[in-house]
């Protein structure tokens, strides 16, 4: 069942919080199959395996602002804040939930980490290439505009574009 968990599951479920990306106790803890509190109580017991840059508590801002990112709170309701585990947490719960489902997952979800690692420059570098058209696109348009205005100007035509924004006007 857990080597059925597919990457797009898994990275949906991966945010960035300060500025890590982490996962959150509870989908942890359903993709491994148990409660959270069990998972907390495991890392509690091991809490030398799991300094503040493996595991960390939310503060409640972050926790508001996660929220409000995700409509639908998967994690809503919670008495307690979440605890957010970045990858190498993640890494050390596998020594610390030993079954065979723990193994497995774990596996899924260093392959969604890694994945993300090689997507989010492509994307990054994809917008930055779309801004750079769009931008010369509009510059563009800006000088064929003003062409027009000045081929209509020498023919001596009444220019309509002068009331259409982004085109010259004389």
């Amino acid at each position: 069942m857990a080597k059925g968990i597919s990457a797009e599951i898994i990275a949906a479920k991966i945010f960035e919080i300060r500025g890590k990306k982490v996962m959150l106790d509870s989908d942890l803890a359903r993709l491994y199959g148990v409660e959270t509190k069990y998972l907390i109580r495991q890392v509690k017991r091991n809490s030398v395996r799991f300094p503040d840059d493996f595991v960390y508590l939310l503060t409640a801002k972050e926790a508001i602002n996660l929220r409000c990112q995700n409509v639908t709170s998967s994690w809503g309701g919670r008495r307690y804040l979440a605890y957010a585990f970045t990858q190498e947490g993640v890494a050390m719960l596998s020594s610390v939930l030993n079954s065979n489902r723990a193994i497995q997952v774990n596996i899924q979800i260093m392959r969604a980490f890694v994945k993300l690692r090689y997507v989010v420059p492509v994307n990054k570098q994809f917008a930055m290439k779309l801004r750079e058209l769009e931008d010369r696109l509009h510059t563009h348009d800006k000088e064929i505009g003003n062409i027009f205005a000045t081929l209509e100007e020498l023919m001596g035509i009444p220019s309509a574009r002068k009331k259409i924004k982004g085109f010259a006007q004389k």
